[in-house]
């Protein structure tokens, strides 16, 4: 039996923790990947089959609410977003449908529209671009947007629809043009709005001084408002802004799959939810993380990396000696709780994977020997030191295909 966690490992990320961390522990998530997600270049759209799969996966994460599409933009569109919402209808998911629109009326009625058919109030995501820099370019009246607001969002809570009102650009944004965009939303109806940081311009400090604002903005409303935040990587800093807007006062969180979306994507959620769990603020089961990666992977024809943390295929392999002995002398001591974290800051037991020893330039005898053992040989001195002379001579890690033969050729048997 090991030694206490708190004796082996002194976690600086919680040397001085937030007061409160109860709250952080109820941060939502919704999940983009079938909306905002699809606006990569790159993707390719998913069948409804694979959208259905993936959307099934959301609910064994423990994904709270999902982006099923923006229905205004074409048929296609809509019909996919009304097969979705009718799912999570039949089959009594718990998670809750958003759909996403302009701050139109016109892009709203096609939600009310799904909504009506299914008997579900799918939350409509009204967004408007609100940084100086977009008005320039539109030529944009902030008096206009102010209209729009009210009507968009009148529309939809006068046909029962929640509304989420997005900002676009709001890290850009000025306060006075915020305050007075959240507050028309608020007293018309909207009782969640969304911090957007929609070209990943954020650092966490950043995140942090907008959300603290927003909470003010609707603190002074005197409604019952949630705040949710979302993020893109394009300084690669979406993940520590998610947290940092948590910290702030963020009651929902948002990312895709991979981070696939628009340039080079969103918040990951499959790394924000591990994050999460590692931080204490979430005890969800993320066991099916691999399998929701791959779905979105192949759904999307978006490529896996070999190097992608947690679920990337050598996330949890190793050929290096001094590293593998670690883990051996671990394993040895006959405690797995310490060999799934010796060398790893993420236990691959959380998502279902191993610690995986491989041999190859970079090892010692000690990665010959485990992986022997692994395989059911015995650890012959001689055999040992052939594959061992063999591995020093590879430019790679040398296959199980390899291996094996090289077993064959000394007449080693896999003991039963």
């Amino acid at each position: 039996m090991h030694a206490s966690e708190s004796e082996l490992i002194y976690d600086w990320n919680r040397a001085h923790p937030e007061d409160d961390g109860e709250r952080l522990k109820n941060v939502e998530l919704d999940d983009e990947t079938l909306r905002d997600g699809l606006q990569s270049p790159s993707v390719r759209t998913p069948s409804i089959e694979e959208k259905l799969r993936i959307l099934h996966l959301m609910v064994e994460l423990g994904i709270d609410g999902a982006d099923l599409g923006l229905p205004a933009a074409g048929p296609q569109v809509f019909e996919d977003t009304l097969r979705l919402t009718q799912e999570i209808a039949d089959q009594r998911l718990p998670i809750v449908p958003n759909a996403a629109a302009r701050t139109v009326i016109a892009d709203c009625r096609p939600i009310v529209d799904i909504s009506q058919r299914t008997g579900i109030a799918v939350e409509v995501a009204g967004f408007i671009g609100s940084s100086p820099i977009r008005q320039y370019t539109e030529s944009w009246d902030l008096d206009r947007m102010l209209k729009l607001t009210d009507e968009a969002v009148s529309f939809c809570t006068a046909n029962g629809l929640p509304f989420m009102f997005v900002t676009e650009d709001t890290t850009r944004s000025r306060p006075e043009d915020l305050r007075r965009l959240y507050t028309t939303a608020i007293e018309a109806g909207a009782r969640r709005v969304c911090i957007a940081d929609t070209v990943g311009h954020a650092t966490p400090a950043g995140a942090r001084a907008v959300v603290r604002f927003i909470r003010q903005v609707v603190a002074e409303t005197g409604e019952e408002v949630a705040v949710d935040w979302h993020g893109h990587r394009d300084r690669g800093l979406a993940v520590a802004n998610a947290l940092a807007a948590a910290e702030a006062g963020a009651d929902r969180l948002h990312g895709t799959g991979l981070g696939v979306g628009e340039r080079v994507g969103n918040t990951p959620m499959d790394l924000l939810l591990v994050n999460l769990v590692l931080l204490g603020w979430s005890d969800r089961d993320l066991t099916r993380l691999p399998e929701y990666c791959r779905a979105v992977a192949d759904a999307t024809g978006v490529p896996l990396p070999v190097n992608y943390p947690v679920v990337g295929r050598d996330a949890f392999r190793t050929a290096t000696g001094v590293h593998a002995a670690a883990i051996v002398k671990a394993q040895k001591k006959g405690d797995a709780w310490l060999a799934d974290r010796i060398y790893s800051s993420v236990p691959a037991s959380y998502v279902g994977r191993r610690q995986v020893i491989e041999v190859g330039p970079m090892s010692g005898e000690s990665n010959v020997v485990c992986w022997l053992e692994h395989h059911g040989y015995p650890a012959d001195p001689e055999l040992v030191r052939a594959i061992f002379a063999r591995a020093k001579e590879a430019t790679e890690v040398l296959a199980d295909d390899e291996l094996h033969a090289l077993c064959r050729r000394h007449q080693a048997q896999p003991v039963a």
